[in-house]
């Protein structure tokens, strides 16, 4: 299992486009995906459960990853936000 506490400095945070974003990154990978926001859990390959969380700029999220290629996924997911979902 792979744990990142990693903070959104995005303008929309994990809404919309950034969502649509994480979740089509997420999918490549065959590994399970949860994300936690304010104390909610939701499935991170799911658009409707990560814009159910409402984790905004400057807000703090948990990425947990179970399964053969959890490292990868991580370390995608963790480029993806660092770098404000431009590039994908």
């Amino acid at each position: 299992m792979e744990k990142l506490t990693i903070k959104l400095n995005n303008e929309e945070g994990l809404h919309a486009r950034p969502a649509a974003i994480f979740v089509q990154v997420a999918s490549k990978y065959t590994s399970e995906l949860t994300i936690e926001a304010h104390g909610v859990e939701v499935n991170g390959k799911s658009i409707i459960g990560i814009m159910s969380l409402g984790a905004f700029h400057g807000e703090e999220i948990t990425l947990t990853a179970n399964g053969q290629d959890e490292k990868e996924m991580i370390e995608e997911l963790k480029n993806l936000i660092e770098n404000e979902f431009k590039g994908y």
